[in-house]
């Protein structure tokens, strides 16, 4: 089965600390929420390689699971862009949007 690639866009997000685990969220400014959940391979939140508050360009899909609540979903093959402060804030001058 292949995967649909027109149902994956630019999402930046990034590496946080949340309730005494790292997690990765969607950064504010975009069409998604920083509060929705990022499903993401674990690499991305190993703090030995990547600190704390990196931030990433990662292709992603909205999707939920029978019904429940909407998530961002990673494939873990794809590649990962780590960004720079101006990288960041070009990207999201670029793609300004009504939050999803």
């Amino acid at each position: 089965m292949t995967r649909d690639t027109f149902d994956y866009r630019d999402v930046a997000v990034e590496s946080l600390e949340e309730g005494g685990r790292v997690v990765v969220r969607p950064v504010n400014g975009q069409a998604f929420s920083p509060e929705m959940r990022v499903q993401c391979s674990q690499a991305l939140r190993d703090t030995d390689v990547y600190p704390l508050g990196t931030c990433f360009l990662v292709l992603a899909k909205m999707t939920d699971r029978l019904g429940g609540e909407p998530y961002l979903y990673v494939f873990h093959g794809d590649p990962v862009k780590v960004l720079s402060g101006e990288q960041l804030d070009a990207f999201l001058n670029d793609r300004r949007r009504l939050r999803i």
